[in-house]
């Protein structure tokens, strides 16, 4: 029981509320727009990309760690920041690579789990 001593519970309230607040507008967008799932993720890829290429996104994530880097926009950021970073280290050949570099892990998992999700599921197209 000591490790209940170390936690954040600060840390883990901040995290849960940003990661609940960005979860919170991608279902308005679902319920209450035509977008479909995918428009969606990019616009939220998006989003955290541009916030992460000019240096907003970063208070976000200070403030709630994996609250903000977890969902889809912290990919954006991850991808953003990747890219700042190669370019500063292997001039603008970085900027095609340092993304895909930063975030080869999540990359991985999402390929993965989408597989594993593809086999169990069936897909529904949205309504119009």
């Amino acid at each position: 029981m000591d490790w209940l001593q170390n936690i954040s519970w600060m840390a883990l309230l901040k995290c849960f509320i940003a990661g609940g607040l960005i979860c919170v507008i991608g279902q308005i967008l679902i319920d209450k727009t035509k977008l479909t799932p995918a428009r969606i993720l990019v616009v939220f890829v998006t989003t955290g990309a541009i916030l992460g290429g000019l240096g907003i996104y970063k208070y976000l994530v200070d403030f709630a760690g994996a609250g903000a880097t977890v969902p889809l926009t912290g990919f954006g950021y991850n991808l953003a920041k990747g890219a700042i970073q190669a370019v500063q280290e292997h001039g603008i050949i970085g900027a095609f690579t340092g993304g895909v570099t930063a975030s080869a892990g999540g990359i991985a998992a999402a390929v993965f789990f989408g597989y594993i999700a593809s086999l169990i599921s069936k897909p529904k197209m949205k309504k119009e």
